[in-house]
């Protein structure tokens, strides 16, 4: 037994002010509980998806994997204790900030902070309302979106992540780079989503290359697009259909300088009947560069 979703992502970023403006005005997000030092974001009824806390990194801090059962979390403590993986129980105010019943706090290869944890609070009696328009996100049992990833220590991380914490290679891409060299990048799925994670052996100035949120419908994706003038956003990739999990979406920097993925219509993974493939191009069309 793993972890089931990407239940939400944190970030440190130096701009709160700039980040709230985007994740509300550009992206849809609905404001949750800040504090003035950090600041949450709503994609549907869960108390937050995503996380910011103000700093210098302006790059991912952490990510939270939701376990579906207290037996389930702790099976996995059980696992990892066995593996000789540190994994601290998590203090009673990180559990009371994250709004969760049970949480532990694990370090990936690469140094990225990892929170399994399982309860987390949902407000149905606070219904989630898009400042956008934006008519819904695709959470639910698929989890906050995915993210991908920067890593030289690339069989650690895919170690920890499937040994330890249950991920399932999807499949993988090869992006040539130059006539010698190709590029492997491998997407991981922890439940029907095509990818919750994705990972790059690179070296990469920040963790993080992109987190990708999926909206309800291609007009909410054009919508999003028809902000991003009003909104001073810029984009970095046109609008294109990816080879793999055939979402149709495009791509804009964050004010942070990592980019977000704005995306609809991703393809489901079954694991009775899906087969691994590799791929040679990034998209069937468009994502090209601005």
């Amino acid at each position: 037994m793993g972890v089931a979703s990407l239940g939400y992502i944190g970030f440190e970023v130096s701009d709160l002010k700039a980040w709230d403006d985007y994740l509300t005005g550009f992206l849809g997000l609905m404001p949750g509980h800040g504090n003035g030092a950090s600041a949450r974001y709503r994609m549907d009824d869960r108390a937050f998806r995503i996380h910011l806390d103000k700093g210098a990194a302006d790059d991912i801090s952490f990510i939270g994997l939701e376990v579906e059962t207290p037996e389930g979390l702790q099976a996995l403590r059980e696992r990892l204790e066995k593996a000789g993986v540190p994994c601290a129980p998590a203090s009673d105010n990180l559990k009371k900030e994250r709004g969760v019943r049970d949480l532990l706090v694990l370090t990936d290869p690469a140094g990225l902070q990892v929170e399994v944890y399982v309860g987390a609070t949902a407000l149905t009696n606070m219904p989630f309302h898009s400042p956008a328009g934006v008519s819904g996100f695709m959470t639910g049992g698929q989890g906050a979106g995915h993210v991908v990833l920067a890593s030289e220590k690339i069989d650690e991380n895919r170690d920890f992540y499937t040994r330890l914490l249950g991920f399932r290679l999807s499949d993988t891409i090869g992006m040539a780079i130059s006539p010698d060299f190709t590029l492997v990048l491998e997407f991981y799925h922890c439940n029907p989503r095509h990818h919750t994670l994705a990972l790059a052996p690179m070296p990469a100035p920040k963790r993080l290359h992109h987190f990708m949120v999926e909206m309800a419908t291609l007009d909410d994706v054009g919508f999003a697009m028809d902000r991003i003038g009003a909104c001073g956003v810029k984009q970095t990739m046109t609008l294109g259909k990816h080879s793999n999990d055939r979402m149709v979406s495009f791509y804009a920097a964050t004010p942070s300088g990592f980019e977000v993925e704005v995306g609809t219509a991703g393809i489901e993974v079954h694991d009775d009947v899906w087969r691994v493939t590799h791929h040679e191009a990034i998209s069937m069309w468009g994502h090209k560069r601005v």
